[in-house]
């Protein structure tokens, strides 16, 4: 609904240009457009039905191979240069072109669904007509038009909810609140008509959680943050109504600016393949220039003495402009050498590759039926090469589900106590006597119970704290069931706790908050929130209790804390230190609490300041922070929460696997040091054989520096802790080289107290100084930057939203999937894109490079050797789908010995695959199979004859021998590359060579001839041809010298030079027995004991004697677990030894 305007002229305007601040002036249409703002439309969509073709053209065209085929079709229309037709050339090309024209047409299509959508979204008006300056009216459940300054709402005091799940993936509801002087305008539309306020604030920016402005009305000024802002994709929630003015509109608000090209991310694959490929039309331009030279000294020395024969009216060449038309004439002919259609072969291979991610059902999670997804299209082959993994803790290696575990009040701990066994000496609590508490609660120590009971004026004013001193609200379905709307899981476990220790908070209001202490309600008036960002690492409020009395209230990191109390709490502080170290030990997350009695005077003072700086239009932010600073000094400590926050399932094993594939996991984390040695021990990283563990924690360069160079430099069983207390003190220029070194010297790397800036600089220095593959995961909004940094960014849907997720190039739900994507999904992919590769080039040499051979005996006339179709339809039809087929579904070995063999991803880290070496090899490869395909024919129809004895030799004859033998050729070939055969791989080879000869004897067919009898003039060529032994002789020899030789190299190169994958294969076959699987698996038994007796059971009814019998019992469960393993692994069709063997083996090579 829009409000209806009346609106004045002002001849007061800005000129159109770059905004240094915004001015609106609400119900003032004619005043806002002199500034020409953004109207509320939006397009996302890059083309529409008239700049589609022109513009997607000069997209594609400025690929290199595309712009270079394109001036071969030009050089093709030339008559003097070109041998060859045009459709040669164009066919291919054309459907290149097409088919990505296709995919941006259908993703363009989308764009233009969405757009509309939004623009004619109906509430009373078109989204699209909303313009700056309008006042607005949302109801419940509706999406936020526009960015919005709050104005009113139904909730008293001008509050209102949203949903901010569009912007940043949270759907817990947060609350915003209007100024008081505006929430007074209510819902009354002449009052809403008649406002006539005036916001200058910032200019438009991509900040979702800042905003800074100020109102100008009734010759007063109030000040405008984020609080009170609406921002366009919200949903309001909980609240009947609203009214905003607007601010920014359309392609203006921070959601679109937020929207806009995402940094591509290229795999070292694609940069080799790009320099490759400006390689071999390196090498086209030599072939070229070889031929030119060949031509002229042929043109000069035996082509002359033909001059006269020729019915030439007057020669109008001489033999070195002959060898220039010749070389632009043999750059048409080899143009197949420069692979025009592997860029769109690479793309349907990745996008296949994709889709076998997001179908993977071992990567989906059924809790929260959440699927893996491959979020991007172009990284999955670089998931094979990861060297460098950096994490998150919370939420990623951890469930990021909280629980209070335990706490400590003026210098004595409560929470948990356990015995000897490990098992809780205490029962649960009973909060039976608090009507309101959650019954989902759990704390094992009564005594803190007992102290609330007995009203101990800390342990109270500890609760009381936790009940006032954050901004989760507080929602009531029905009396008494309250759910708690909190920012983060943390806040939400600390408020919980004090609910059910007796102090519930209730409600909130912009001025008050209210509980329920021990049952009695109590209202506190707010008087200022001191809000937590990543600098401060706090939060404070500072309240009226009942009595009058001032309180701040502030709880924080207890390294900021600690430097801000009184001196008086030294003894105090040194006692909670050692229990912060103590909760910290057991990987518990800590915040310390303190209090201050606040004077009036001085309260009123600060007070009169912090309404000055809220009202800066410059420099807000640093003076709110000094004067949060000033007040913030000399408070009491009350003392520490802890925090637990368990690890999530299979993670252990996960980082156990991965480093057994040489993969070096970096755990970066802003918890304390302690609490980040505990995770390290918890997640296996750390393990007891560790026998030096060395800590990095200087406050200064120098300290910092002193103690990298005095680190040992034996780095097998050592571990680097960099605890960056006070900034990136180890990023510092001189200091990177030095850290990288003796980091990359360590098995396990946790960089704690770590900012999310400073994640993003350690992945950027290993990404500089190691050139290594890098991998980051995360799961909260503060480990975007170091998702965006890395090679490649995983984002897990957490508990903390889903900005890690939007950041992402892949998601899923568990860390533990991380192990499946990188070691099946991620050495599949790169192992099926290097074969790939290497058949392509091999093919395309194989197949181009016989018109180079044939140049040498023509004259270098220029001549081809094959059909003008078959150059068109090798690439496209014969050859295309065997190889995609092969790059789509093949395996060296299966996805349970990719696990369980994880130094097999070993290849893919060295880049052994394919690399300028590989390429070499297989385009030599592919030269001497051109060789060999033009010569064994050439040879044997020198003197070959017909069956009826008349001469087989004819071009047309020769021609179609040979794409004969090529084709049959690279199908054999291709057969030997492929290591899994499946029934599509059959289908396509088999199907591909079933079409070639359908193609080949249609095109020489008397029905075609009737039809185009220009373009398919050699009627009968194919059937005449392929009716002779001789020539079926010739295409068989031709192909066992092709082959054999590569067989035979492959199967020398096995034996005396075996690749990793063969070494593990042999490994397992050695240790395989099948017959003897029993024998193999048992060692020396236990006849002797049997006989002895002394495993027999005593009558007694002690159990004492029981652990007697725990081998027995041990081996007998080894034994089970090896015959179900042996069981599954046997279903995949591989023969294996028993499970105990297997383990073996796998100690082995985690020795190695």
């Amino acid at each position: 609904m829009l409000v209806p305007w009346r609106g004045g002229w002002n001849p007061c305007s800005k000129s159109p240009g770059q905004e240094e601040e915004r001015h609106v002036r609400a119900n003032d249409r004619d005043y806002n457009e002199r500034f020409s703002y953004a109207d509320n439309r939006i397009k996302t969509a890059k083309y529409n039905v008239f700049t589609f073709l022109p513009i997607n053209l000069f997209e594609q065209f400025q690929r290199f191979a595309n712009a270079y085929f394109l001036v071969l079709l030009i050089l093709q229309l030339i008559p003097e240069i070109s041998s060859l037709s045009w459709f040669t050339t164009i066919v291919p090309l054309v459907l290149v072109l097409a088919i990505t024209a296709v995919k941006d047409a259908t993703d363009d299509y989308f764009r233009h669904k969405s757009d509309q959508q939004v623009n004619t979204r109906l509430q009373n008006e078109k989204w699209m007509n909303v313009r700056v300056g309008d006042i607005i009216k949302l109801e419940n459940n509706q999406f936020v038009a526009a960015d919005l300054l709050l104005l009113s709402s139904s909730e008293p005091y001008g509050l209102c909810y949203i949903e901010t799940a569009e912007l940043d993936g949270e759907t817990n509801l947060k609350v915003r609140q209007a100024l008081t002087v505006t929430s007074d305008l209510g819902d009354d539309v002449s009052k809403l008509a008649d406002f006539n306020g005036e916001v200058i604030c910032e200019p438009p920016n991509n900040k979702l959680d800042k905003f800074t402005g100020t109102l100008y009305w009734k010759d007063n000024k109030y000040p405008l943050d984020n609080e009170k802002m609406l921002l366009r994709g919200c949903v309001l929630r909980n609240t009947e109504w609203c009214f905003g003015l607007v601010i920014f509109a359309g392609l203006q608000t921070k959601l679109m600016q937020n929207c806009g090209r995402t940094k591509f991310k290229r795999t070292s694959i694609d940069k080799l393949m790009n320099t490759l490929v400006l390689w071999i039309f390196g090498f086209l331009i030599c072939m070229g220039i070889i031929l030119a030279i060949g031509n002229t000294i042929w043109e000069q020395k035996v082509g002359s003495n033909f001059w006269e024969y020729l019915q030439w009216k007057e020669l109008t060449i001489n033999a070195v402009f002959s060898g220039f038309l010749t070389f632009w004439s043999y750059v048409i002919i080899l143009n197949t050498v420069v692979p025009i259609s592997l860029y769109v072969s690479v793309e349907v291979l990745r996008l296949g590759h994709s889709y076998f991610i997001n179908w993977d059902r071992r990567m989906y999670y059924s809790r929260k039926d959440t699927p893996a997804e491959a979020r991007t299209t172009t990284l999955n082959e670089e998931l094979g090469q990861v060297e460098f993994i950096f994490s998150d803790k919370t939420g990623t290696l951890t469930q990021n589900i909280m629980v209070f575990n335990k706490c400590s009040i003026n210098g004595k701990t409560y929470g948990d106590v356990y015995d000897e066994f490990g098992h809780k000496k205490t029962p649960c609590v009973d909060f039976s006597f608090n009507p309101l508490m959650d019954r989902k609660f759990r704390f094992h120590d009564s005594t803190l119970v007992e102290a609330i009971k007995l009203e101990e004026p800390l342990v109270q004013e500890f609760f009381r704290l936790l009940a006032l001193c954050h901004t989760v609200m507080p929602e009531e379905r029905n009396e008494g069931e309250l759910v708690y709307q909190a920012p983060s899981p943390d806040e939400g476990a600390l408020v919980t706790a004090a609910r059910n220790f007796g102090f519930v908070f209730r409600s909130r209001t912009p001025e008050t908050i209210t509980l329920y202490e021990m049952g009695h309600a109590v209202t506190y008036q707010l008087l200022a929130i001191l809000d937590f960002n990543n600098v401060r690492k706090r939060m404070s409020v500072i309240v009226r209790n009942p009595k009058g009395q001032l309180k701040l209230y502030s709880k924080g990191a207890d390294t900021i804390l600690f430097d801000r109390l009184d001196p008086s709490n030294e003894e105090f502080m040194f006692t909670t230190s050692e229990h912060l170290n103590e909760f910290a030990g057991e990987g518990l997350r800590t915040l310390a609490l303190a209090y201050k009695d606040l004077d009036e005077d001085v309260f009123d003072e600060w007070m009169k300041k912090l309404l000055f700086a809220s009202t800066a239009l410059e420099n807000r932010e640093e003076k709110l922070g000094a004067l949060y600073e000033e007040i913030e000094q000399g408070m009491m400590l009350l003392g520490a929460t802890a925090i637990e926050d368990k690890l999530q399932e299979g993670v252990p094993e996960t980082i156990a696997c991965l480093t057994l594939a040489n993969i070096k996991i970096w755990v970066l984390t802003g918890d304390k040091l302690e609490t980040a040695m505990n995770i390290g021990y918890s997640c296996n990283m750390l393990r007891d054989d560790m026998n030096e563990v060395f800590i990095i924690s200087g406050h200064t360069m120098l300290e910092v520096q002193q103690e990298l160079r005095d680190s040992p430099k034996n780095g097998n069983l050592a571990v680097l802790f960099v605890c960056c207390y006070l900034k990136a003190n180890a990023l510092e220029a001189d200091l990177e080289q030095i850290l990288v070194d003796v980091a990359c010297l360590c098995k396990t790397v946790i960089c704690c107290r770590v900012t999310p800036l400073q994640k993003a600089l350690v992945v950027e220095l290993i990404k500089r100084h190691k050139r290594a593959v890098t991998l980051a995961i995360g799961d909260g909004a503060n480990d975007v930057s170091m998702i965006n940094t890395a090679h490649i960014g995983v984002g897990i849907s957490g508990q903390e939203g889903m900005q890690a997720v939007l950041a992402s190039d892949y998601s899923f739900a568990q860390f533990r999937y991380l192990q499946r994507l990188l070691l099946v999904h991620g050495r599949w992919s790169y192992h099926r894109m290097c074969n790939f590769l290497c058949y392509f080039f091999y093919k395309n040499f194989a197949f181009t490079l016989v018109h180079f051979w044939y140049g040498f005996l023509c004259g270098f006339s220029a001549q081809t050797v094959y059909d003008q179709w078959f150059i068109t339809l090798f690439n496209i039809v014969y050859t295309s789908l065997p190889v995609l087929a092969m790059g789509l579904f093949d395996q060296d070995v299966n996805e349970q010995y990719s696990l369980r063999y994880p130094n097999l991803y070993r290849p893919g880290q060295l880049n052994q695959l394919f690399n300028k070496r590989k390429f070499f090899t297989c385009t030599l490869q592919g030269v001497c199979t051109s060789f060999i395909l033009f010569f064994i024919p050439y040879g044997a129809f020198m003197t070959a004859v017909r069956d009826d004895g008349t001469h087989i030799s004819d071009q047309q004859a020769f021609a179609v021998t040979i794409a004969t033998s090529l084709v049959i050729v690279v199908s054999v070939q291709i057969g030997l590359d492929t290591n899994y055969w499946t029934a599509v791989n059959h289908f396509f080879i088999w199907g591909s060579l079933a079409v070639y000869f359908a193609i080949l004897f249609a095109m020489h067919s008397d029905g075609i001839f009737t039809i185009f009898p220009n373009q398919f003039p050699f009627i009968g060529t194919a059937r005449n041809s392929l009716n002779q032994k001789i020539v079926w002789l010739v295409i068989l020899l031709t192909t066992v010298v092709c082959i054999m030789p590569m067989v035979a190299v492959r199967f020398i190169k096995a034996d005396l030079y075996p690749t990793h994958t063969d070494k593990n294969l042999r490994r397992v076959r050695r240790t395989s027995s099948r017959r003897s699987a029993y024998a193999f698996a048992h060692q020396q038994g236990y006849g002797e004991l049997i006989t002895s007796g002394k495993n027999m059971k005593v009558p007694t009814s002690s159990t004492s004697t029981y652990p007697l019998s725990s081998p027995a019992r041990g081996t007998s469960l080894v034994k089970n677990s090896g015959t179900t393993d042996a069981a599954e692994t046997n279903s995949t069709g591989f023969g294996r030894e028993s499970d105990q063997n297997q383990e073996v083996t796998v100690e082995d090579l985690e020795a190695r």
